[in-house]
């Protein structure tokens, strides 16, 4: 293991506590973005600021030649909307905004080990240090690309990590391929002729085709997509222009599916668009679909992933990683960085008793301070054996 000095692993409990305490949201995050660039200036790293509204990029040249190669460290700075129910000493000062998802400990790890490798770091090559703005609402790794992230700070590989409540502590894990799902959010509008509910014969309800459209897709993931890669189709709102004694003219039905493949994202597309036109030209109506793919598959490459489980396996031991991990049904906007370059995301363990076990965005969570230690050597051991 890389070994962080005592003095350093105090101050980086310190950062931690002091960034949940004072959490901001979504691109707004002026406050935290300039400790962690005093922090980065205070270790004598290059320093950019402002990339992508509150986006921080600290520089690290080592060797003869630090221009052979580049690599990125990407961590989320960004809380969320929700309050706090912990009552320690560092919980929350800003109402209805909490560290729930560990963007403290995330930040405060890749900040640890930007600190201990400017004064240790045995590599030659370049480190983009990445602190990335609103994860949570996914604008902040496009607004980072659009203000020329890799023009800018061009990185060959990329590298994230997220902790895990519920996976001991002092485990990590990580898988190749897809990794966290898509996520495309689909609009189905039935239209109809609507009119008094006492005189079904004389209107076209709608309601009947789009009880049908519900049903249906749900056979999309059982009958067109192979069971052996998870999908998922979820309706979650139904509206209508109705009363209680109206037949609407219009019914708009919204979702959103997830999937671990480019095409899976494409058959649900097609098979949902056929059962919607089909059913509504039964009924003699007029059915569309719109579909918009918030967050792509976040895919680890194979060369980048291999590296991932060297650095784990030199850090926890060989027995305390785990490699061919289920992939995560939730989304990360850190797959739009790894379209870009190669990739690889890992899960760090946050334990599973207490706070630390609660699940992500539940108002009782709480990073694990044990981790950081774990994650920040994590991040060393990947830089040295990427640019060693």
């Amino acid at each position: 293991m890389n070994k962080l000095s005592a003095e350093l692993l105090k101050d980086m409990i310190s950062w931690r506590h002091h960034i949940h305490q004072y959490p901001e949201i979504a691109l707004d995050v002026h406050e935290t973005a300039a400790f962690v660039a005093s922090s980065l200036k205070s270790a004598g790293l290059e320093v950019h600021e402002g990339i992508g509204k509150t986006g921080v990029v600290g520089v690290l040249r080592m060797g003869e030649n630090p221009e052979r190669k580049a690599i990125a460290l990407r961590a989320d700075l960004d809380a969320i909307a929700i309050e706090e129910e912990n009552d320690f000493e560092y919980r929350s000062c800003h109402a209805n905004k909490m560290h729930a998802c560990g963007h403290d400990g995330h930040t405060t790890m890749l900040l640890g080990a930007a600190h201990h490798l400017a004064k240790h770091g045995d590599f030659e090559g370049t480190v983009y240090f990445v602190f990335q703005p609103d994860e949570e609402y996914g604008t902040g790794a496009i607004s980072m690309l659009k203000d020329g992230l890799f023009e800018r700070f061009p990185a060959q590989e990329i590298y994230g990590m997220h902790n895990l409540p519920g996976l001991e502590l002092g485990k990590i894990e990580m898988r190749t391929g897809g990794t966290m799902a898509s996520e495309t959010l689909f609009e189905i509008k039935v239209k109809g002729v609507g009119g008094h509910a006492s005189s079904p014969h004389r209107i076209n309800d709608p309601i009947i085709p789009a009880s049908q459209i519900m049903s249906s897709i749900q056979a999309i993931v059982s009958r067109a997509v192979n069971p052996l890669e998870a999908t998922v189709v979820s309706i979650t709102e139904v509206l209508t222009d109705g009363a209680r004694n109206v037949i609407p003219s219009n019914i708009t039905i919204k979702g959103d599916s997830r999937t671990f493949s480019n095409e899976n994202i494409a058959i649900v597309e097609k098979r949902m668009k056929e059962i919607v036109e089909g059913t509504c030209v039964a009924f003699g109506m007029d059915g569309e679909v719109s579909t918009v793919t918030e967050f792509p598959v976040s895919y680890n490459a194979e060369e980048q992933t291999e590296i991932a489980e060297r650095a784990a396996k030199a850090v926890v031991g060989d027995k305390n990683v785990i490699t061919g991990c289920i992939p995560k049904s939730f989304s990360e906007d850190f797959a739009f960085l790894a379209q870009e370059v190669p990739a690889c995301y890992v899960f760090i363990g946050n334990g599973v008793e207490g706070n630390h076990g609660m699940m992500l965005h539940n108002p009782q969570y709480d990073f694990n301070d044990a981790a950081l230690e774990i994650g920040a050597s994590y991040w060393c051991s990947l830089v040295e054996i990427s640019l060693g």
